[in-house]
């Protein structure tokens, strides 16, 4: 498995070198923010059903680089045989200052998680103080929830959340 450097996919969209660069995160997190580039969005659990010519020049990328890691696994395993992961992701990109596009009025799909578990947390807690101590059992099943999500890198409210009105916006740029 092959990673790419911010600095070197810069280079490479600058010179219209030929490549695919595809975003591997949900569609939620790809419309929130992406690289300011011609990019496809293909989240981690549809890659390998990607159409391509197997020898074509393929750069994934996610948030962090795990997600684009994973998907690189999947594609070489598939056969492909010319694949990169952007080495850190989303995040390495704007920590080297090059260019996003945001799409304004969406939240990033886990803030949105954040301010959602912080919500349901306070109603257990505060609801099993003033109304019935039975609803500690929300509080308790939400912290098991972002426990498991930590673990496993799967996040059910995430999911969910990705499924609601506001997060079907679309940029231009996605597929």
């Amino acid at each position: 498995m092959s990673n790419i450097t911010s600095k070197a996919l810069k280079d490479k969209i600058e010179q219209g070198e030929s490549h695919h660069l595809i975003d591997v995160r949900t569609r939620p997190e790809f419309n929130s923010e992406s690289i300011d580039a011609t990019c496809r969005n293909i989240p981690l659990n549809k890659i390998s059903t990607l159409d391509l010519p197997k020898e074509s020049q393929i750069i994934l990328l996610c948030a962090s680089g795990n997600r684009s890691s994973r998907a690189t696994e999947t594609l070489v395993k598939q056969g492909f045989t010319n694949v990169y992961s952007l080495d850190g992701g989303l995040a390495d990109w704007k920590e080297n200052k090059l260019p996003t596009r945001n799409v304004k009025g969406i939240l990033p799909i886990m803030r949105q998680v954040q301010i959602a578990a912080g919500i349901l947390i306070l109603i257990g807690t505060l609801g099993s103080l003033f109304l019935t101590p039975a609803l500690i059992w929300l509080a308790v099943f939400v912290g098991a929830g972002l426990t498991f999500a930590g673990l496993s890198g799967w996040c059910g409210m995430a999911i969910l959340l990705g499924h609601m009105p506001w997060n079907k916006k679309r940029q231009a740029c996605s597929s």
